[in-house]
């Protein structure tokens, strides 16, 4: 089981390049990263794979979108989540991987329907640390009742989850044990966050090969 971070922004859409970034990732004990937007570079050790994320107002704009070539390019195909009947719709379009961006929902707007579906349809809801290290105060406060309630859902239906750091940069990357800390914040276990890093792998195969880079 590889440990894997499940969104990194290299440049030019972040502020370090996907070199920089990759070897960060493996200096902090990860194994894979996926990277946004085009991939490609190469670093001894590690998995570099490339991601694609698609907003989108309805469920036919995403299936247009995931059939596009953009996403046949992508490893891993994200979409951002909306509102309830959207959320309820996309976790059943085949050529999703991950709902992310759940913490920008509306509370209850991925409901134990989206969860069962999710579950049935093994597509995944990311759990970013972004705005667990951004945040604070109250809004800091939102994102981890936000976490939490998906955790609840996640163990009652069973849908996969992934981590991520969401990092625009080397800046904003985390040791692997911190991720456990951050995540503990939210009542994870030490054995959920193991699962929850691994799970990429088990999302693109036999779906996709992975790109080993060596």
């Amino acid at each position: 089981m590889k440990i894997t971070d499940a969104s990194v922004c290299p440049y030019p859409d972040g502020d370090s390049t996907l070199a920089r970034m990759a070897l960060e990732a493996a200096e902090l004990g990860f194994d894979s990263i996926v990277a946004i937007g085009e991939g490609g570079h190469r670093v001894p050790g590690l998995e570099v794979l490339r991601g694609t994320v698609i907003s989108a107002s309805s469920q036919k704009d995403v299936i247009r979108q995931v059939r596009g070539p953009v996403a046949r390019r992508a490893d891993v195909v994200f979409v951002n989540a909306g509102d309830t009947s959207f959320n309820r719709a996309i976790v059943s379009v085949k050529e999703v991987h991950v709902v992310r961006n759940i913490h920008n929902a509306r509370r209850n707007a991925f409901d134990h329907v989206a969860a069962r579906s999710a579950a049935e349809h093994s597509v995944a809801v990311d759990v970013s640390m972004a705005p667990i290290i951004q945040y604070r105060g109250t809004r800091r406060q939102r994102v981890l009742q936000r976490y939490a309630d998906i955790l609840s859902l996640q163990r009652r239906y069973g849908f996969p989850l992934t981590i991520s750091s969401g990092a625009c940069s080397i800046l904003g990357q985390r040791p692997v044990r911190d991720v456990r800390g951050l995540c503990a914040l939210f009542g994870m276990t030490g054995g959920e966050v193991s699962e929850a890093l691994g799970s990429i792998g088990r999302l693109i195969e036999p779906e996709r090969p992975v790109r080993v880079v060596r």
